[in-house]
C-alpha cells in the first residue's frame, strides 16, 4: 500500500511491502537494516507497529543492496553510510574493493599452490628469510578466543591497555609487538592467542606492576624463519595461509623444525604508523636449536 501526492503524482509514503518491491530488498532485510541503524523507516505506526518508507529512501536502500552484493559486512556499510562527504564514502568503497581483489588474488595463489601440492610438486610461494632474536622481557595478554571477531577484540583490548598507559618502546624488529597463535583460531578452534610487547629488561618488573592485567615473562633467544607481508590492514586469511605453507615447505627443504615457542605475527613498532594501512607485519616461526 502507498500514499500518492495528488498534486505531483509522486509516492510520498509506502508500506514495507511496497518499498521492498521498489528497492528489490525483502521485508526481512529491511527489518534487519532498521534494527542495525542502516535504514530506519520514515514512520512507524504507533498502534500497529507497521513500518512506512518514503520514496526519498530508495537511493539509500539500493546503495545498501549494492554494497551487500559486494559482500561488504553490515558494520562496514554502516560506517560508510555515516560519512558526511560522498567523496569520502566513494573512497571507502574503493578501498574495500581493492582489499577484496587483493584477497581474491591471494586465494588464487593459494589454490594454485594446493593444486601443485596435491600433484606432488613442491614450491615456496613467499621468500623466506632467517633472523636471530635476542632474549627479551615481554608483557603478555593470553586468552582462548574463537573466531576472528574475538581475536580482533583481544588485540584491541591489548592495544588499548598500552595506549592508556604508554610503556617504553624498544627499537627495531626485536622491539615489535607480536601475537602468538599457540594453535589455530577459528570457529572450530579456540587458540589460545597471546599478545606480547617487548619491554626493556631493566624496567620490566616496575612495568609489570603498572599493568596488572598483563603477565610478564621472558622470551628466550632464538632463530626464526619469517615471511615479510607488508601493511597489516591489507593482509587476508589466504595470505596468512600462503605464508604458513611457504614456511612449512622451506622448513622441510632445509630440515629446520619449528620450536615450541609458537608461530607468530610481528607488528613493527619503530616505524611511523599509517593508521589506514596498519603496521608493517611479518609471519614468523621460531626454530629448534641445531
Amino acid at each position: 500500500m502507498s500514499n500518492v501526492d495528488e498534486e505531483t503524482g509522486t509516492v510520498d509514503e509506502m508500506s514495507i511491502g511496497e518499498f521492498a518491491k521498489r528497492c528489490r530488498l525483502s521485508p526481512k532485510a529491511l527489518r534487519l537494516y532498521d534494527e542495525l541503524g542502516l535504514l530506519a523507516p520514515a514512520r512507524v505506526d504507533d498502534s500497529s507497529g507497521y513500518r512506512f518508507y518514503d520514496s526519498g529512501q530508495l537511493e539509500r536502500a539500493r546503495l545498501v543492496a549494492g554494497l551487500r552484493q559486494l559482500r561488504m559486512p553490515l558494520a562496514e556499510i554502516k560506517q560508510i553510510l555515516s560519512l558526511d562527504e560522498p567523496a569520502a564514502a566513494a573512497v571507502a568503497v574503493a578501498e574495500y574493493w581493492a582489499g577484496v581483489e587483493t584477497e581474491h588474488s591471494a586465494r588464487r595463489e593459494l589454490a594454485g599452490y594446493l593444486i601443485d601440492r596435491i600433484s606432488g610438486k613442491r614450491s615456496v610461494m613467499y621468500e623466506v628469510s632467517v633472523r636471530e632474536m635476542p632474549s627479551r622481557s615481554v608483557l603478555c595478554l593470553k586468552r582462548n578466543v574463537t573466531g576472528g571477531a574475538q581475536a580482533w577484540a583481544l588485540g584491541k583490548e591489548f592495544v588499548g591497555l598500552l595506549r592508556g598507559r604508554p610503556a617504553p618502546r624498544m627499537e627495531g624488529r626485536a622491539g615489535a609487538a607480536f601475537c602468538i597463535y599457540w594453535s589455530q583460531v577459528s570457529e572450530d578452534s579456540d587458540g589460545p592467542l597471546e599478545w606480547c610487547r617487548p619491554v626493556p629488561d631493566d624496567e620490566a618488573q616496575a612495568l609489570a606492576g603498572e599493568y596488572p592485567e598483563l603477565t610478564l615473562r621472558t622470551e628466550p633467544a632464538h632463530i626464526e624463519a619469517f615471511v615479510h607481508l607488508g601493511a597489516g590492514n591489507e593482509i587476508g586469511p589466504a595470505q596468512w595461509q600462503l605464508a604458513s605453507e611457504s614456511l612449512h615447505a622451506w622448513g622441510e627443504e632445509h630440515r629446520a623444525r619449528p620450536s615450541d615457542l609458537g608461530v607468530r605475527v610481528t607488528y613493527l613498532a619503530s616505524m611511523p604508523l599509517d593508521e589506514r594501512r596498519g603496521p608493517d607485519c611479518d609471519f614468523a616461526v621460531p626454530l629448534e636449536n641445531e
